[in-house]
């Protein structure tokens, strides 16, 4: 797998649930995170297409428990390429424990036409950075 993108996501107190461990929807949110900005950084002007991302599939393996305060790190992976869909991978840690994997995940976009509302080959601008090489 091909490492595409890594940022780093603030984790808060109001992000841990009743029993002091931060929520499984958290994680969810902090992969979508790091999906949303690497989207961002290719903008649909750079090869004047329109196509937007749905996510047809997501999951997570949660390895360790993550309290509040703290920061996490998320790196996403190139999975496997379609026509239309590509699989992120992404891996979880906190940034003052690199070492440990605190969970991962997947989620598998499509990119959809807006004047059809079917799928679409992946745009030039975001196939180009998923080559190997």
């Amino acid at each position: 797998m091909k490492e595409i993108y890594t940022t780093t996501v603030p984790l808060r107190w109001g992000d841990m649930d009743q029993i002091g461990h931060v929520n499984n929807t958290v994680y969810f949110r902090c992969f979508e995170q790091a999906r949303v900005e690497w989207i961002d950084l290719l903008p649909a002007a750079i090869d004047n297409n329109p196509a937007y991302v749905v996510i047809v599939h997501t999951e997570c393996s949660f390895l360790k428990e993550l309290k509040a305060p703290g920061t996490v790190e998320i790196k996403v992976f190139a999975g496997e390429v379609g026509r239309s869909s590509l699989v992120q991978r992404y891996e979880m840690r906190r940034t003052d424990a690199p070492d440990v994997l605190v969970a991962t995940g997947s989620a598998k976009m499509v990119w959809v036409s807006p004047d059809t509302g079917r799928s679409t080959p992946i745009p030039d601008r975001f196939k180009n950075t998923l080559v190997v090489g």
